[in-house]
């Protein structure tokens, strides 16, 4: 039984109801990527290639038709900088093209547009180069986003230059051991999804320092560029929220978890015009480091425990970081399941805690589900966060009750201040 949209927390004027996807997971066929190139090299640790993906180059505004007509208002999309400059100094003037018809096309149909610039791909050049470890990645960056600008000039406010750049800087450590224990392999920084990454565990490694740093090089030079050619825009990047929660006496160790895991990223943001939150799960932290999933409990698709309270502690400690200048855009949330009431419960109890933060004063601007689509999650398509189901072979579109349902929330403008009732505990998902 889909829970009642009447009863809930009136949300304010202007808040943003809507659901994200990434440019490389939906489109298909990015070729001139290096996350293409990574899938496509025989003897690659990637299990399973993007392909055409959901098909959503072309078929975009069959997407934001769907997500307009569901009730929602608003939809973060990427745009994909190996489309836009394949090879360097080359611009794709059909790309950049591409790109404000999406923008106008949302406007269109009342889908306020949050585009993100850098969504884990990059163009293969700019890996070529050293990526993000180049001594030009600021200045390249920036240069792609000052052609970007031609594109958000349509008629864009939120823009995002990095999504998760601690997952970016996360996944760097983890292909230097890989190539450092086994004396070779492809030495990729392509990196992954903050999903996949998170899925590795809280503790396994610390971010790449030296790329931490250039990230936030690049994340200031592009925002100063986009702000020089855009002075409408409200900048800001997107963190993969870990949620770390200490148990007695392991105050100081969660701590000195979240420290180069994530606050460093928030506190980079302090100057922002917001900040991207992104949650699905929380990692328990004892005096020894990371715990695992408690025995017994509910977990997802990609093996995570199911705690949707994850998203307003999220919320809370990236505020309390940022400070009360820089307002929240939740811009990933959601679940992997093929258990769509699943979905609902567990996006019932996230939205609680999120109209939790609104009640006690957090300036929270807006709600992005995790995904708009079924899409390809780094490696996989079995993973299922999509509020919309894609067939793999007709790319026919489906949406779920989920879909229907928090559709109808953002009509309402209410969300849930109470998690949905079930009974017992929660259905196990993976």
């Amino acid at each position: 039984m889909t829970p009642s949209t009447e009863p809930g927390l009136v949300l304010p004027d202007g808040f943003l109801m809507g659901a994200s996807t990434s440019a490389h997971q939906v489109e298909g066929n990015n070729v001139s990527s290096d996350w293409w190139a990574l899938e496509n090299r025989p003897g690659s640790f990637v299990a399973e290639r993007s392909g055409d993906a959901a098909d959503s180059f072309h078929r975009w505004p069959e997407d934001m038709d769907l997500l307009s007509g569901l009730g929602f208002n608003a939809y973060r999309f990427g745009i994909e900088w190996a489309r836009i400059e394949p090879e360097r100094g080359q611009v794709s003037r059909a790309a950049v093209a591409h790109y404000r018809a999406m923008v106008r096309g949302a406007l269109e149909r009342g889908l306020t547009p949050v585009v993100t610039l850098h969504h884990f791909t990059s163009p293969r050049w700019f890996s070529e180069l050293g990526g993000w470890t180049s001594p030009e990645s600021d200045e390249l960056f920036a240069a792609y986003a000052r052609t970007a600008a031609e594109i958000l000039r349509e008629g864009v406010r939120y823009v995002a230059t990095i999504n998760e750049p601690n997952m970016i800087a996360l996944m760097h450590t983890l292909v230097r051991r890989a190539v450092r224990d086994t004396g070779g392999g492809d030495g990729s920084p392509a990196g992954g999804h903050g999903e996949g990454a998170a899925a590795l565990g809280p503790g396994a490694v610390e971010p790449d320092a030296e790329v931490t740093r250039a990230l936030i090089r690049a994340h200031r030079a592009a925002s100063a560029a986009l702000k020089e050619a855009g002075p409408g825009l409200r900048v800001g990047w997107t963190v993969a929220n870990q949620v770390y929660q200490a148990e007695p006496g392991a105050e100081e160790v969660a701590a000195a978890y979240a420290r180069p895991r994530e606050d460093v990223f928030l506190e980079a943001a302090r100057e922002d015009d917001w900040i991207g939150v992104q949650a699905y799960t929380r990692h328990r932290i004892g005096p020894d480091g990371p715990l695992p999933v408690p025995e017994g409990a509910a977990t997802t698709l990609t093996g995570w425990e199911v705690y949707p309270e994850a998203l307003g502690e999220a919320i809370r400690h990236t505020a309390g970081v940022v400070g009360p200048h820089v307002p929240v855009l939740v811009t990933e949330n959601g679940i992997a399941t093929d258990d769509d009431g699943l979905r609902i419960t567990y996006t019932t109890g996230a939205l609680a805690s999120l109209a939790s933060a609104l009640r006690d004063g957090v300036d929270v601007r807006g709600y992005l589900h995790w995904s708009a689509l079924d899409n390809y999650e780094w490696g996989s398509y079995r993973p299922r966060f999509g509020l919309i189901s894609v067939d793999p072979h007709t790319f026919a579109r489906e949406p779920k009750e989920s879909a229907r349902w928090l559709g109808a929330l953002a009509r309402a403008g209410r969300i849930p201040e109470h998690p949905a009732a079930a009974p017992g505990a929660l259905p196990c998902a993976g």
